[in-house]
């Protein structure tokens, strides 16, 4: 039996959230609104009905494309992309071909691997196959809500050597939008669709294989990855019989766990691209790329890696912090606060990664106060400690003296001096705090 490392790049579909639709003014929001009432002439397709995009949608995309490390193509045009079927009433769809918006960007996994993007550009999304079956047999229906809705498409070079880096990327994907916001990401909801180009090249082999199968409109990162296993082994199936895998389109069957044949997989020519025609091009000037760029903020990697040096928590914490972004600004918060009382902050993420306390006291100061009380750290006072400070220093002259001279460890004696005096109620280092600024000139 031979040995076959898959290659694998991506496709990603984010529907962005505007308020209205790419290239009309139709409400955008079409998720379980009643069929087809959400609709114009531009988006129905029909003749005569003129495209103007949407400025929002277009900065979301740059905003994506320099958050991912992309290149921003200062000049840049839609296209129109030919293909017939019922969900897509123009015969055409407005998308971009060789000018995206954004491309050459890079995603870092922690691995350290590097997933390299080809390319970030931007689309109308098409309308909705609804099926049915009943006495009369199968039949379907047509949902144009959903057409020209704002989609966002993110193409990757076949860098993937692994399902499990693929699941780790898509993740980073999917939290990077959301902390852009620019789209809630939900693929229950289908605002992020997958898709997958897998083939096998030997192991010995380092040049890319011939053929490639994609696995078509993935709606979960679980069903993703089961059909990249099943799909892994059945082309590895294939080759060791030494038959050639077909270049084709495949489906998969959430009951089965298994991948199915749709259609054969078309190439870039039979779309018949050209300049879409009613849509001027684009350009960029460095100063609108700049505001574009500052208003984008904290990213997971950027947060994650001052998370673990400035908090020192578990990289597991982090991860569960990270991945809710207004989660993460609360620990923000807490942390501050705890510069104050000293709680620890291992043990206020633990409190909130594994007991959810945040979820019970929206305003972190209501989350630090039930703390101090779980924790029975009813600390002393202002006016406590600074009776406390001032009688310790009066009596331990010779441990000022040592610190005065450089033995520093002499702080912890006169700490404990001072927690003995106020029975261990003080916050060691509001003390601590408190006696390093006398220490040189006690009063």
């Amino acid at each position: 039996m031979n040995k076959y490392i898959p290659v694998i790049g991506l496709e990603v579909h984010i529907e962005l959230s505007t308020v209205s639709k790419m290239f009309c003014s139709c409400s955008a929001l079409h998720f379980a609104k009643e069929p087809n009432t959400q609709v114009c002439p531009t988006c129905l397709g029909l003749p005569g009905a003129m495209p103007y995009p949407n400025k929002i949608a277009i900065k979301d995309v740059l905003k994506f494309g320099l958050a991912t490390n992309s290149k921003v193509n200062k000049f840049s045009k839609f296209d129109r992309k030919h293909y017939m079927y019922p969900d897509l009433p123009k015969s055409y769809q407005i998308s971009q071909y060789d000018l995206p918006f954004c491309i050459n960007g890079k995603i870092s996994l922690k691995s350290g691997k590097t997933i390299n993007l080809r390319r970030i550009h931007l689309e109308e999304d098409t309308a909705k196959l609804q099926h049915y079956e009943d006495e009369t047999g199968q039949y379907s229906l047509i949902d144009f809500n959903r057409s020209g809705v704002a989609l966002c498409e993110m193409v990757t070079e076949p860098d993937f050597e692994n399902v499990d880096d693929v699941i780790e990327f898509l993740k980073e994907i999917q939290l990077i939008v959301r902390y852009l916001g620019i789209s809630q990401a939900d693929m229950e909801k289908g605002s992020m669709r997958l898709e997958a180009n897998l083939s096998l090249r030997p192991e010995k082999d380092s040049i890319l294989p011939d053929y490639k199968i994609e696995l078509k409109n993935i709606n979960s990162f679980r069903f993703l990855e089961k059909a990249l296993n099943y799909e892994i082994q059945r082309q590895a199936d294939l080759l060791n019989k030494g038959v050639k895998v077909a270049q084709e389109t495949r489906g998969f069957d959430q009951l089965k766990n298994t991948t199915f044949s749709q259609r054969i997989k078309e190439e870039a020519q039979d779309y018949r691209y050209f300049p879409e025609p009613d849509i001027p091009p684009f350009r960029f000037e460095d100063k609108f790329i700049f505001v574009i760029k500052s208003e984008i903020g904290e990213m997971p990697q950027e947060k994650r890696v001052r998370f673990a040096n400035d908090y020192k928590i578990p990289q597991n914490y982090i991860e569960v912090l990270l991945s809710d972004k207004k989660r993460s600004e609360y620990f923000d918060k807490l942390a501050e606060l705890d510069k104050k009382y000293s709680i620890g902050l291992n043990t206020i993420a633990n409190l909130m990664v594994n007991k959810n306390l945040d979820q019970e006291y929206p305003e972190p100061e209501l989350f630090i106060k039930k703390l101090l009380e779980i924790t029975k750290k009813d600390y002393s006072t202002t006016d406590e400690n600074t009776n406390a400070v001032y009688e310790v220093l009066h009596e331990f002259p010779k441990a000022v003296s040592d610190y005065n001279s450089g033995k520093g460890a002499v702080i912890g004696f006169l700490v404990g001096m001072v927690q003995k005096k106020l029975g261990g109620k003080g916050n060691p280092k509001v003390i601590t705090d408190m006696l390093i600024l006398n220490l040189k000139s006690p009063k």
